[in-house]
């Protein structure tokens, strides 16, 4: 195909031949560069002329061109404005001109967004000049400097041209997902359309997935984002007031760029939420001392646990825990057992009950086997039952805490504590109704000055260290054995703990002994974390 600069020699104009119109077109470069002039240049171009040219490059360059003030010269406008010879150039939906006059009007440099320019010079029979010169050549299409949002492009670069290659990776936390799989980096090439390939992949933020559900907490949204992707995060929300969460740090969990809820100080470890221990829903107001104390109401001893068969008590220590004497469980690897009621009655008791049903029990290894018609020995008169489910805490189901390791955790003479139960009454009889007292702390000998029933003094029974001894007026009773004496804790009064369990005594309605549980945290929290991998303790 032509190419270089075109002179039209054959298209002179003959003043003394007839007016004839020139016709100078059909001529198409596609070099990539070069020159094209009108008719004659630099010498003065026909008259009546239309010349059409076509500069056609191969798809993936845009055609431009530069023009020089010196290199044109076309009959200026007339008054009007209106040119009477010109240059137009149509390039697709583009149209620079028409152009006329001594120097060129345009811009020095036109660059199109087509591969193809069509050039249209028309001149009339009037004045004639020099015309014009065009340099030409092609500009490679340039892509976009991104090929998809959220991603960078590997290697950088301040213009990509047709047939540039780039690595495409999402950036942190965005990755592109496909039908079986995701991915964050792919390859694209700028193409002629002026478009990458693979353009239609997305880097999309990396889904985490809804929250893992704990129990006994709702998964809430502490971030604007409200959906499980990247950056958003949540905090777990115990089921209040009967739960809190047991976690290190803020408890916050963000959707990390790996696709995994992170907390910074768990890392993907979970919390828990461990019930609220020793804070009864219905406070405590009985100021009386069980063996005629008063009747105790709903949510004063919720965790209270009614022993059925043997008669009984327990205390609930944790979801999956209860905590009772040693010697109730004598005989008994099943005991009938239920919590979240104070009425136990039958009827009541069936139906507004919450059956505790055991999977195993731990009696203290130290406990001496005794025929219970004889027994003189009770130290070390602690056991545990681990429970087949966790138990669900409410206003009428909940632990009680157990004692600290420090010294206010050691009890004083005048100390007082609750005790409840439905242990004997005054008259012999077993109540349907939880009765409960207040009584104090006092000193050993009070207990060793008791005559036992039945026996002409209390030398025969064994004392020790491990038994706290309570009581005065009034106190336990057989079918009370295994019940909690619950103390207020000294480092927060909101709430109580168990410094006790009922025992035995010399004698009802006098002075009573409690197995000091202080002196069986190591085995208590032992036996629960052997026996329950999962198993969370209250601090």
């Amino acid at each position: 195909m032509p190419s270089g600069i075109l002179y039209v020699e054959d298209l002179l104009y003959q003043p003394s031949q007839p007016v004839v119109t020139v016709n100078c077109t059909g001529n198409v470069f596609t070099e990539p560069s070069g020159e094209i002039a009108s008719p004659n240049y630099p010498n003065q171009y026909p008259e009546n002329s239309r010349c059409e040219y076509r500069v056609a490059l191969r798809p993936g360059f845009f055609v431009a061109l530069t023009i020089s003030s010196g290199d044109f010269d076309v009959e200026p406008a007339d008054s009007e404005g209106s040119c009477h010879d010109s240059l137009t150039l149509v390039s697709g939906k583009q149209r620079f001109g028409p152009y006329c006059g001594s120097k060129f009007p345009g811009p020095p440099e036109i660059k199109t967004r087509n591969n193809v320019l069509d050039i249209i010079f028309q001149t009339n029979h009037a004045v004639q000049h020099k015309g014009w010169k065009i340099r030409y050549y092609g500009d490679p299409v340039t892509c976009p400097p991104s090929v998809i949002p959220n991603s960078v492009l590997d290697p950088r670069k301040e213009r990509y041209i047709l047939k540039d290659s780039v690595n495409v990776t999402c950036m942190e936390g965005y990755e592109i997902v496909r039908q079986r799989d995701s991915i964050r980096t792919f390859h694209s090439n700028c193409q002629e359309n002026g478009e990458w390939s693979n353009s239609h992949f997305s880097c999309v933020p990396v889904n985490c997935g809804d929250p893992i559900a704990i129990d006994n907490a709702q998964a809430i949204y502490v971030s604007e984002l409200h959906e499980p992707l990247y950056k958003a995060a949540f905090r777990y929300q115990c089921d209040a007031p009967y739960y809190t969460l047991k976690t290190k740090g803020d408890g916050v969990y963000q959707c990390s760029a790996s696709g995994e809820w992170v907390n910074k100080e768990m890392g993907t470890n979970l919390p828990k939420c461990v019930p609220v221990c020793g804070v009864p829903s219905n406070p405590i107001k009985e100021k009386a001392k069980i063996f005629g104390g008063t009747r105790a109401e709903k949510g004063n001893f919720p965790w209270q646990v009614y022993f059925d068969y043997p008669r009984g008590g327990g205390v609930l220590i944790s979801e999956r825990w209860v905590m009772t004497a040693a010697h109730v469980l004598e005989g008994y690897d099943n005991p009938n057992m239920y919590a979240g009621v104070i009425n136990v009655g039958k009827n009541t008791l069936y139906k507004e009950g919450k059956r505790l049903v055991s999977e195993a029990s731990f009696i203290h290894p130290d406990w001496k086997k005794q025929p219970i018609e004889t027994r003189t020995d009770f130290d070390n008169d602690i056991a545990l039952l681990k429970l087949r489910e966790p138990v669900k805490m409410g206003p009428d189901i909940s632990p009680l805490c157990l004692p600290g390791k420090s010294s206010e955790y050691e009890l004083q003479e005048g100390t007082l504590g609750y005790i409840a139960g439905w242990g004997q009454r005054e008259k012999g009889r077993l109540p349907i109704y939880l009765w409960k007292a207040q009584i104090p702390v006092v000193d050993m000998e009070k207990c060793r000055s008791v005559k036992p029933e039945g026996s002409a003094d209390s030398s025969a029974y064994r004392f020790t260290d491990n038994m706290i001894c309570a009581g005065g007026d009034k106190d336990s009773c057989k079918g009370d054995s295994g019940g909690a004496y619950a103390i207020q804790d000294p480092l927060d009064d909101g709430r109580y703990y168990v410094a006790g369990l009922i025992s035995w005594g010399p004698r009802c309605g006098t002075f009573g002994l409690y197995t000091k549980v202080v002196r069986y945290l190591d085995w208590i929290t032992e036996t629960m974390r052997k026996h329950e991998s999962e198993e969370t303790w209250q601090d």
